[in-house]
C-alpha cells in the first residue's frame, strides 16, 4: 500500500513531528542500481500491516518513494518538474544558481531545495509506521531509535543484465550505468551527514542475486521484530 500524502501530510508538515517523544518505527531501503525495491517495499509493507493486526492493532504500514517529490515541492511552492533534477542526483553549477537566481522570481537554492527533502522525508519517519525507499533516508533518519536500515546489493554483472533488459541496452552500457547511479546516491545520502560517517552506514546489507525478495522480506520483518519496531 503507497502512502497517500494529501491524506498523511497536508496539513502536518510541522517540526513539532521531530520533538516527538517516541518518533517512528521507520523502515529506511536502499539499493544498489538495479536491485529491486519498490517490489520488496510494497511487499513489506503488506507484512508488517498484516503482523500489527494479529496484534490487535489497527496502523497500517506504508512506504513511500517518489511521492516525496511532489509534498517537497508542495513545501517550496514549485512545479515537481522544477526539482526533479534533485531527485535524478545532479546538481546545479554556480552560473546556472546566480541566473535562476535573477531570472526566476520563485527560485530556490540546490541547499533550500534538499533541506527542504529531508525535512519531508523527518516527518513522515516521524510520523512511523513507514518504509522510506531510498532517498538518503538512512543519513536522515539515523538517529531515530525505533529505525532500521537495509540496504540491497548485488554483483554488478548480474544488476547490468536486469537493467539491459528492462531498458534494451547493451550490458557494458548498463554497467557503466550502475557504476554511474550508484556513485550519485552515494554522494546524495553523503550530503546530508558527510562522508564515511557511521551515520551512513547500514544495519543490514542484503544480496538480491543469492536471496529471493520473499527471503529478503522475510529477514527484513525479522529484524524489525528483533528491535521491536513491531
Amino acid at each position: 500500500m503507497n502512502i497517500n500524502l494529501e491524506k498523511y501530510l497536508s496539513d502536518r508538515m510541522q517540526a513539532e513531528f521531530c520533538r516527538m517523544r517516541d518518533p517512528g518505527p521507520v523502515v529506511t531501503l536502499a539499493r544498489e542500481y538495479g536491485c529491486p525495491a519498490k517490489s520488496i517495499a510494497r511487499q513489506l509493507t503488506e507484512e508488517l500491516t498484516k503482523k500489527m493486526m494479529v496484534k490487535g492493532i489497527a496502523i497500517p504500514w506504508r512506504y513511500i518513494t517518489k511521492e516525496i517529490m511532489a509534498e517537497s515541492a508542495r513545501e517550496l511552492e514549485l512545479d515537481p518538474s522544477k526539482i526533479k533534477y534533485v531527485f535524478q542526483y545532479e546538481h546545479k553549477g554556480m552560473i546556472d544558481e546566480i541566473l535562476s537566481a535573477q531570472l526566476t522570481k520563485y527560485y530556490k537554492s540546490d541547499r533550500k531545495i534538499r533541506n527542504t527533502i529531508a525535512k519531508v522525508i523527518r516527518n513522515i519517519s516521524c510520523e512511523g509506521h513507514v518504509i522510506i525507499v531510498g532517498r538518503g533516508g538512512v543519513a536522515i533518519t539515523h538517529d531515530i531509535p525505533k529505525s532500521l536500515h537495509v540496504k540491497l546489493e548485488a554483483p554488478i554483472d548480474w544488476r547490468a543484465i536486469r537493467i539491459s533488459e528492462k531498458y534494451n541496452i547493451t550490458q557494458e552500457e548498463a554497467r557503466k550505468e550502475c557504476i554511474e547511479v550508484d556513485k550519485k546516491r552515494q554522494q546524495f545520502r553523503e550530503y546530508f551527514e558527510g562522508k564515511n560517517t557511521d551515520y551512513t552506514r547500514f544495519d543490514l546489507t542484503l544480496n538480491s542475486m543469492t536471496l529471493s525478495s520473499d527471503e529478503i522480506v522475510k529477514i527484513i520483518i525479522k529484524a524489525v521484530e528483533v528491535k521491536k519496531l513491531i
